[in-house]
């Protein structure tokens, strides 16, 4: 599945309008732990292909978007439904980490 790069114009058609729950990655170039989470990300997308939707939001270029979702520190994964966050990840975690929350959040959603 193509991850969504999310920006101020495509947010609310991308996220809150979205029918599928949508992962968001909060990242930022410069930021080492975000670039390790990438392609675990990558491989999550893949994995959850036509269940979730999965977008990155760099919190560089779009920082009032971040701010809304009070996110102090990256990389933060923020699960929504229907544009409201239902939970999140803080930090880097291996691929099997990731995958049993992100289950156990989606069998909660």
């Amino acid at each position: 599945m193509t991850i969504v790069t999310l920006n101020k114009d495509n947010f609310k058609s991308e996220v809150e309008e979205s029918d599928l729950p949508v992962i968001i990655d909060f990242w930022a170039d410069w930021c080492m732990p975000c670039r390790m989470m990438a392609p675990v990300f990558e491989e999550l997308s893949k994995d959850y292909d036509g269940k979730m939707k999965f977008a990155r939001l760099d919190t560089d270029h779009d920082p009032e978007l971040a701010s809304r979702y009070n996110i102090q520190g990256i990389p933060a994964l923020v699960i929504t439904k229907a544009g409201t966050e239902v939970d999140r990840i803080v930090g880097f975690g291996p691929k099997d980490t990731i995958k049993s929350k992100i289950d156990d959040i989606l069998g909660r959603a």
